[in-house]
């Protein structure tokens, strides 16, 4: 009795769909073996008969001769198309930029100021500390200056009478290099021993044919037996670098607050301000302590006030300074250079002034009329820019420089550690990236790796200390050499980058005499009233500095770069190049993708069967050692006349005319199984015929 199959489910859970889902699974089964259906030929008529790119069909469908010159006129124009794709993509990847100019009108954020005299100290505050230096320095002088015919038979040198520290000269000397032609250079020490008679003196006469004289700074390191000289052509450039090398190691022993005590305070150095129609005076500063040049002031630093905005361009709209810079009390050897260094910046920005600043000529007006360029450039991968300084490897020195100072100004007399852990948590002052804190910073960084110190012209990094002559005698020389290495500076650039987006400041600059002969007693008169509460002047000319900062004109440009090349450009560009030369688009790359696919499926197809192909001729191998069935054991009832093929083929067969029975064939009593690959086309297999069981 048969039963009837089973219901499906409500859920379609049951044994019927589960029959049906894998009546589906073996029918993609049969597909996918089955492949595309063709052959590689079939395949290739196929996709040019079908195709909508125009070559390929002509190359099917006409004669030989048309057939011949249309596969050769196809091939050339899908290698054109091959060509000019290459060129888009490169030029694609090479990924270029295009700059373009806008100009803005709006009201415009007010710069920072930096305002800084050019000498760092006050020599009246750093005079104990260079005494022992500048002795050194005038028997030097007095030394390489040559004597006239009076002075010959003059009292001895003033070093005779004067106690001089030799044993700062030694660390740092100067000498006198004596060439001669066809002799070895002889060195020289300017001093020798200190004594009247030894040392170098030049003679009181010249010769054209006598010995040519430069003066150097000597070198040394690892206790004077490694020596180099640092020749100038001029004794004035000698001095002034080995002035600067000796007062560099003295003064890097000063505190923060000493240094700071030393320099130019503000209310000596700020005599007036003005901005716009509003008074301002020192409280309107920041006051930085710089490397370079001391104690400066920044007006309209933006960490602690709120921008200052111009909404008029012209001299009346900005701001008016009177500075006085005292030039009489300079560093005599040090500074040579009288008047106000200042720098115009973003107003988070630290003032490089030796690299962006200008100098104001004491005794005139200097007008500074300002124009705002905005720059704004592409990042990664157009440009090799940075937006904020944090993918840069080099650790930025300058980023907490002035709040650590100001930290520890407010905390009294708290240690340097202490004021670091205090501004660690906030982010407040903090200046902005650039590049030249970039650049100094790794500076820095590698004369602390390579001398054990650093220098005291750039901050510190963590744990490192100031060289000086006494902890460090081999300082000079390491970074001597290190200033002048090709390598080391390669290094510094290749590792900072520029900003993306950055303010430049341009500036448009006139000077005038200040204050008049006709004005200027008045003038001095109220000034010094005013700063000293005197009643005598005790300003003058050589001191006095006037600025007057605007901007020139009330509009800004903008410099922006876009990229050249955009995806939507490349595809377009692609897409006119495939129409102009194959008549296609899109949808025929789709085709010949699909082609692809069914090559490589076919490919695929052909393999698995050579590796069947293979496997079953080893399996078939063994089955001719198999014993005989039965129907091969009966010899005597085979009948060659129902072999009709070897019949015809053999010519004993036709000897042989006996009839006969043709014997049973008991394997053909057996049941085949049913193969997946006998299934029909709608996955249904065939029973075996119920006769053969």
């Amino acid at each position: 009795m048969d039963l009837p199959p089973p219901l499906p489910s409500e859920d379609g859970s049951g044994p019927g769909s589960k029959m049906t889902l894998k009546k589906y699974l073996v029918k993609a089964l049969h597909r996918l073996q089955k492949g595309p259906g063709y052959t590689y030929r079939e395949l290739l008529v196929w996709y040019c008969n079908n195709t909508n790119t125009h070559g390929p069909k002509r190359i099917i469908r006409e004669g030989p001769k048309k057939k011949f010159v249309w596969f050769i006129l196809t091939l050339l124009f899908a290698s054109l198309v091959v060509w000019q794709w290459g060129i888009l993509v490169n030029s694609y990847l090479s990924y270029n930029v295009t700059a373009s100019l806008a100009i803005g009108f709006k009201s415009m954020t007010f710069p920072a100021v930096t305002i800084c005299s050019a000498s760092p100290f006050k020599y009246s505050k750093v005079k104990n500390r260079l005494k022992d230096l500048d002795a050194l320095v005038e028997v030097a002088l007095e030394r390489l200056l040559p004597s006239g015919p009076q002075n010959e038979t003059s009292a001895p040198p003033a070093n005779t009478t004067r106690r001089l520290n030799l044993e700062l000269w030694g660390q740092i000397p100067l000498v006198v290099i004596a060439e001669s032609p066809g002799a070895e250079p002889v060195v020289t020490d300017i001093l020798g021993n200190g004594s009247a008679g030894s040392g170098w003196r030049p003679a009181s006469s010249s010769s054209v044919e006598g010995p040519h004289y430069k003066l150097a700074v000597k070198l040394c390191r690892r206790n004077g037996t490694e020596c180099e000289y640092r020749n100038f052509s001029s004794a004035a450039q000698a001095v002034t670098e080995w002035y600067v090398l000796q007062s560099t190691s003295l003064l890097s022993r000063m505190s923060m607050k000493e240094k700071i005590r030393a320099g130019y305070q503000s209310k000596d150095m700020i005599l007036a301000c003005l901005y716009g129609a509003r008074p301002c005076n020192v409280r309107n500063f920041t006051h930085l302590y710089h490397p370079d040049h001391g104690n400066c002031y920044i007006f309209n630093w933006g960490m602690e006030e709120k921008q200052l905005i111009s909404s008029n361009p012209g001299a009346e709209f900005g701001l008016k300074l009177i500075l006085d810079i005292n030039q009489t009390d300079y560093l005599p050897f040090l500074t040579t250079t009288a008047g106000a260094r200042l720098m115009l910046h973003d107003r988070k920005s630290f003032p490089f002034l030796k690299d962006e600043g200008i100098f104001a000529m004491a005794g005139t007006e200097t007008s500074i009329g300002v124009m705002v360029d905005e720059l704004q450039r592409l990042g990664n991968p157009y440009n090799d820019c940075t937006a904020n300084g944090s993918d840069i490897h080099v650790k930025n020195l300058y980023e907490n420089y002035l709040a650590l100072q100001v930290e520890m100004k407010s905390c009294g007399n708290c240690t340097l550690e202490e004021a670091t852990k205090r501004i660690a948590a906030t982010s407040q002052r903090r200046t902005t990236y650039s590049i030249q804190a970039c650049l100094r910073s790794c500076f820095q960084q590698q004369t602390v790796d390579t001398c054990r110190c650093g220098h005291s012209a750039f901050p510190l990094p963590e744990g490192a200390e100031y060289c000086n002559n006494n902890d460090y005698p081999d300082w000079a020389h390491c970074y001597s050499s290190l200033r002048r290495s090709l390598s080391h500076r390669q290094f510094c650039i290749e590792s900072c980058k520029e900003t993306c987006n950055n303010t430049q400041y341009k500036m448009t600059i006139s000077m005038a005499d200040w204050p008049s002969e006709a004005s200027e007693d008045w003038i001095f008169r109220i000034l010094s009233y005013e700063r000293d509460k005197s009643q005598t002047i005790t300003l003058n000319r050589s001191g006095i500095i006037k600025l007057n900062i605007y901007f020139q004109e009330y509009n800004y440009r903008t410099i922006s770069e876009a990229a050249a090349t955009t995806i939507v450009w490349l595809l377009s560009t692609l897409g006119g190049q495939f129409g102009f030369w194959m008549g296609g688009s899109v949808l025929c790359l789709i085709e010949f993708g699909e082609i692809i696919i069914d090559f490589l499926w076919i490919t695929i197809l052909k393999l698995i069967g050579w590796c069947k192909g293979l496997k079953r001729g080893k399996a078939k191998a063994p089955e001719t050692e198999r014993p005989p069935t039965a129907a091969r054991r009966v010899e005597g009832h085979s009948n060659l006349a129902f072999q009709e093929e070897e019949a015809a083929e053999s010519p004993e067969a036709e000897a042989a005319c006996e009839p006969g029975t043709p014997p049973p064939n008991y394997d053909s009593l057996r049941v085949s199984p049913v193969d997946v690959g006998d299934l029909d086309s709608d996955g249904e297999g065939s029973l075996p015929d119920q006769n053969t069981v």
